[in-house]
């Protein structure tokens, strides 16, 4: 063979190695998710679901306390208000912000139950109230902004914050404060780049709730900083056990910076119909609209007619499951504390207990599998006594475990005994 020819050969070869290697490159590159999705962590609470739900497949007996969500049927009311809007033809596109007549029924709700004058132009539904979270992280958070998020936190809220590009400032709170943060802690946090604080109130996962005056002192130091905004998530105001709700967004002094995200999904047993609202000063609510507008349009058109008949129906069926929620936890609470390792506060709202297990770091399973963190407590409850619930590291403290009680005292009952068994068991 030439010297030219193999020449020849060699630099095909050579050529040829070269598109194979950019072919591959591209291919990966191609197979890559964009930057912001890479930066963001899958749901912890929906992701330990999953896995129960694969257990389930399986036929192993899980009981579920890793998801939040009522165990009860929408009422009845609501349900046939849903049915005659659909006989009614409700099922053309509705407005970006929602059907006038449901902002209009907030508004009375927020008049009526909260004493908060809102108009409906400013008051945005979307597709539950996570939407609503993400709408107006987005519409007023910009790159390097920052974002006070008080520890333990709602898994999502830090993601959110992601997606906008914005900082988050973690401010921790723990047990030993009932998992509330201070005035000085707030002050403390915020710098000039400081744009809003998220606040939530019952809050998940810890079922703490801030009083008026905590509230009162919180709204002091925000007054005292104009450019910082509250982010008020207040979802779970009606499953509250220390009487009225109070919101942030009563003191004068920052209403004008206060959105209120809320929604019918917790107190009314209506997680599934993904109905949502903000109520926000007017300039917030037109940026989110103008966001919605572009990826989601306004929210399912039925969901909106029962939320309708939720807000100006009988409310008896809310205090009734609130009742039922308040025994449970009751009921939770006296059982956790028949378990040796666990350090637990009484929830005053929500339908989570959040208790402290770092007693457990570093001993051994029946197995001899060391338990080196909150993760593998967690995964140690599920798979050895098929009950799931959720890692405190996915909420902002490493130390904890979340279970919600949103299902039946049969369900608590048996699974408290599993959850005792496992730790009872663990040297």
């Amino acid at each position: 063979m030439s010297k030219l020819l193999l020449r020849n050969i060699k630099e095909c070869n050579f050529a040829v190695d070269n598109v194979c290697l950019l072919h591959k490159f591209r291919k990966r590159k191609m197979n890559q998710v964009s930057d912001r999705l890479a930066a963001m962590s899958p749901s912890a609470t929906l992701a330990m679901s999953q896995k129960s739900s694969e257990l389930k497949a399986q036929g192993v007996d899980v009981i579920n306390l890793s998801v939040g969500e009522p165990d009860f049927t929408t009422p009845t009311h609501i349900k046939e208000a849903a049915k005659k809007a659909i006989d009614d033809n409700f099922s053309f596109y509705s407005p970006v912000t929602g059907y006038a007549t449901l902002r209009n029924a907030i508004c009375q709700k927020l008049k009526k139950e909260n004493n908060l004058e809102f108009t409906p132009d400013q008051i945005v539904c979307s597709n539950g109230a996570k939407q609503s979270v993400c709408n107006v992280i987005l519409s007023i958070i910009s790159k390097g902004d920052e974002v006070i998020v008080p520890a333990p936190y709602w898994v999502s809220y830090i993601e959110m914050v992601k997606l906008a590009e914005g900082t988050n400032v973690i401010v921790e709170a723990g047990l030993d404060q009932n998992f509330k943060i201070t005035a000085e802690q707030l002050e403390k946090a915020i710098t000039p780049k400081t744009k809003a604080l998220i606040l939530c109130s019952p809050s998940n996962p810890t079922g703490a709730v801030y009083s008026k005056a905590e509230l009162q002192a919180l709204a002091a130091v925000i007054e005292k900083h104009p450019n910082v905004f509250v982010i008020a998530d207040e979802i779970y105001e009606h499953i509250n056990y220390v009487g009225k709700h109070e919101s942030i967004a009563q003191f004068e002094s920052i209403r004008d910076r206060v959105v209120i995200i809320n929604g019918v999904s917790k107190g009314y047993a209506m997680t599934g119909w993904r109905l949502g609202w903000i109520a926000a000063p007017l300039w917030i609510a037109k940026a989110c609209s103008k966001l919605q507008g572009q990826y989601t349009s306004g929210p399912c058109s039925i969901a909106q007619k029962a939320s309708e008949a939720a807000y100006l129906g009988d409310q008896t069926c809310v205090e009734t499951m609130r009742q039922a929620f308040e025994r449970r936890r009751d009921l939770v609470i006296s059982l956790v504390k028949e378990i040796k390792g666990l350090k637990v506060t009484v929830p005053e709202g929500a339908f989570y207990v959040f208790p402290e297990c770092k007693s457990f770091f570093g001993k051994k399973t029946p197995k001899g599998d060391v338990i080196a963190n909150a993760n593998d407590l967690a995964m140690y409850i599920l798979m050895e006594g098929h009950v799931a619930c959720v890692s405190g590291d996915a909420f902002g403290d490493k130390n904890c475990i979340r279970m919600s009680y949103a299902t039946s005292e049969e369900n608590i009952k048996e699974a408290f005994r599993r959850i005792k068994e496992c730790l009872d068991a663990i040297k």
